[in-house]
């Protein structure tokens, strides 16, 4: 059942379709194969370095798998799909770091080892076995994945074990039968072609440290959202659609975030699942789906293939994040946002045409940046040129002027914003511009080297770009948040609302004021930069291009220089280096 036949292939055709983003069903099947193989190495990892560990109140892990493998005897197609759920290798990824020393978490050694014994008992079930076998409960929670969780309200240690065991079809979990209002099953969202688990309960699901079941209520309007997006999906792009249903198997639901905010994830040790907040509709689902497919396929393509080499840790710009990235992250985000913006560009309504347009921009800006990065392999530099190939015919598509001015503004803003945070310019060359400025000569030119430094910033880099979602999706909606925009825009200022909705001159001359008055940050800068340039002020081109050293200038002149002339004499003076 375990043995590989023969090596894994892609066709031509496969090979250069997820080479530039794309992926039919069939390649999408390749790559699941594939994805099949590494979890069974991982797992034979784990088992190989699992028997100098204690296995506490638990028999080893040999009896787990044992009773595993007795069960794939008997139903081999469904102990595969169990071995090939995301969590299950989210789960071996995890326990094997905790055995080699490089990942912590809370709770003992054994409790992650004992999860074999809940997988083996959920492989014993599926295949119809009568079996007896322990497993861990964690602080009341006896999990079996893909099946759901028993709450034992007399449990009360963080740590325990619980009985799970079958006879003739009748299961019993801690003496309980999975059913009544201790037992919480998994959801099926169902759709014409696809179908996802809505996993609220495996330890493994958030990807990151072990959790606790965190049962999501009542599944209907999830299930609503997933018709919704499903509808959406198919619409849309119908070869996406067949892809990801071959593709994505769970959806691990998180809590609301804020409109136009959500949050959603993926991991390498996880191929099929997505973690999403409760999106706002059906459209920012399907969305938020093709995202994390797109990051769940160039993983498992990586698993396959080597993209880059990195050693010496260089850390880059990226557009859609607020912290600077290391290569292989950009390279995730690069191949994601090509299905992301593929996704928007079929979209025709007005916020649909903001995304398009913000994304095409800000993924070929990455590309570029990337294109040249030392690090990538040669099928790296493949991969970039395809995505470049299929993606740069989309900047010259027409967009509305309109849209097309909320995409600018948006992209200077993250860029600058970025610049001003990440970025600290020489302190030689900060003198040596305070003196130009001191003997009122013009600034020296040349491009300096500004050093990437931690940051911090003090509200999301989007949130200019949030109200301008707003503005364009629901205007009216827009008008009720103006008076206090930061009650529903986290971080957001009035002077921000101005500045999106287009009263530039009432925006710039609070935002100097700020300046003037000591009391600015980062984004009262880039803000000014961008009111600036909408007034037609070339201080505009200087502060956005070269916001950290405006910032770090302004402080060697005692903050009393006029921060639009500051910006005039930027835009005069040296090029930049690009991130």
């Amino acid at each position: 059942m375990w043995q590989t036949v023969r090596p894994h292939e892609l066709t031509p055709e496969a090979f250069g379709d997820l080479l530039a983003g794309a992926g039919d069903p069939a390649a999408v099947q390749a790559l699941r194969r594939g994805e099949r193989s590494w979890r069974l190495l991982v797992v034979r990892a784990l088992l190989d370095a699992a028997p100098e560990a204690p296995a506490g109140p638990l028999a080893p892990p040999a009896d787990a798998w044992r009773l595993l493998a007795r069960a794939g005897a008997a139903a081999a197609e469904k102990v595969d799909e169990l071995l090939r759920y995301p969590h299950v290798g989210v789960w071996a990824a995890h326990t094997l770091r905790r055995l080699r020393g490089s990942a912590a978490d809370d709770a003992p050694l054994w409790v992650h080892l004992g999860h074999l014994h809940a997988i083996a008992a959920v492989a014993a079930v599926r295949a119809g076995l009568d079996f007896r076998t322990a497993v861990p409960v964690r602080h009341g929670w006896a999990v079996l994945p893909m099946l759901g969780a028993m709450r034992l309200p007399g449990d009360r240690e963080p740590w325990s074990v619980a009985e799970v065991s079958a006879r003739d079809g009748n299961v019993l979990i801690g003496g309980r039968p999975p059913a009544g209002p201790h037992w919480h099953p998994l959801t099926r969202l169902r759709a014409d072609g696809c179908t996802l688990l809505l996993d609220d309960t495996d330890p493994y699901r958030t990807l990151r440290a072990p959790a606790l079941p965190e049962p999501a209520g009542p599944a209907a309007r999830w299930q609503e959202l997933f018709d919704s997006a499903w509808t959406v999906l198919c619409d849309t792009d119908d070869g996406v659609a067949r892809a990801l249903a071959g593709g994505l198997t769970a959806v691990v639901p998180r809590p609301r975030a804020e409109r136009f905010r959500p949050h959603s994830a993926s991991s390498g040790d996880a191929f099929g699942t997505a973690l999403a907040s409760v999106p706002d509709d059906g459209e920012q689902f399907a969305s938020t789906l093709v995202h994390e497919f797109q990051h769940n396929k160039l993983s498992a393509f990586m698993h396959l293939f080597t993209l880059y080499d990195d050693p010496g840790g260089r850390l880059f710009y990226a557009p859609w994040r607020d912290d600077p990235r290391p290569l292989g992250g950009l390279l995730q985000g690069v191949y994601a946002f090509s299905g992301v913006t593929g996704f928007w560009r079929r979209r025709p309504h007005p916020l649909g045409r903001f995304e398009f347009a913000l994304w095409r921009e800000q993924t070929a800006h990455a590309l570029h940046a990337i294109a040249a990065a030392d690090g990538l392999t040669g099928l790296g530099r493949r991969l970039v040129a395809e995505l470049t190939r299929r993606t740069r015919p989309w900047l010259a598509e027409p967009v509305d002027a309109r849209t097309r001015a909320a995409a600018a503004l948006a992209v200077a803003d993250h860029r600058a914003t970025w610049r001003a945070y990440h970025l600290r310019p020489d302190p030689r060359a900060v003198r040596a511009h305070a003196a130009a400025w001191t003997r009122g000569g013009p600034l020296p030119a040349g491009a300096d080297e500004p050093a990437l430094v931690p940051g911090s910033p003090g509200r999301g880099l989007d949130t200019r770009a949030v109200l301008l979602r707003w503005l364009l999706a629901d205007p009216a909606g827009f008008a009720d948040l103006r008076d206090d925009p930061g009650a529903t825009v986290a971080g957001a200022r009035p002077e921000d609302v101005a500045l999106v909705e287009g009263r530039t001159a009432e925006a710039l001359h609070t935002l100097r004021d700020r300046v003037l008055r000591g009391a600015a940050d980062p984004e009262t800068w880039v803000g000014l930069g961008l009111a600036a340039r909408a007034e037609g002020d070339p201080a505009g081109a200087g502060l956005l291009s070269r916001p950290e050293l405006a910032i770090a200038l302004h402080a060697e002149l005692g903050g009393a220089a006029d921060p639009l002339a500051l910006g005039r004499a930027l835009a005069a003076g040296a090029a930049v280096r690009p991130y």
